[in-house]
């Protein structure tokens, strides 16, 4: 058994300094320290994004550490689960984000949305509205296809 203590995403970005300042205004992240090349090249930084740690790093192409822009796309989301996801949502598009899929009442029981920062990164914000048993997600969403 693998004793995991925590995951940690970690971001490859163009920009890691622009990047920070975005997620500062967007979500409210808090840089927590940086470690930067004499050329100005971040190699590593962290930020907290409500209780969670945030790892970042501009690209490195001779490692073949790219981000999403030099990649054309990325293949994963970060869901970001907050309280007012109405105010979350404005917020992040407010902040320079822009919409992949608008705000709406989900069957799985939240209200979702997500966005895509301007490195790449997408963000799925989601606010809860009813609690269901999976029995009752599975049904739905099998209702789904069935329309």
């Amino acid at each position: 058994m693998i004793d995991v203590q925590e995951v940690y995403p970690y971001l490859r970005v163009h920009n890691t300094s622009e990047a920070i300042e975005f997620y500062a205004r967007a979500f409210d992240a808090k840089e927590q320290f940086r470690l930067t090349e004499p050329s100005g090249r971040i190699g590593h930084a962290e930020i907290k994004i409500g209780p969670a740690t945030v790892m970042l790093s501009d690209e490195y192409p001779e490692h073949g550490i790219r981000g999403p822009r030099s990649l054309g796309g990325t293949s994963f989301a970060i869901h970001l689960h907050v309280a007012d996801v109405d105010k979350a949502f404005a917020r992040a598009v407010g902040a320079g984000a822009s919409v992949l899929r608008p705000l709406q009442d989900q069957f799985y029981g939240e209200r979702s949305g997500t966005v895509r920062d301007p490195f790449g990164h997408e963000w799925l914000l989601g606010g809860h509205l009813e609690t269901l048993t999976s029995e009752e997600m599975q049904r739905r969403y099998t209702a789904l296809f069935q329309q």
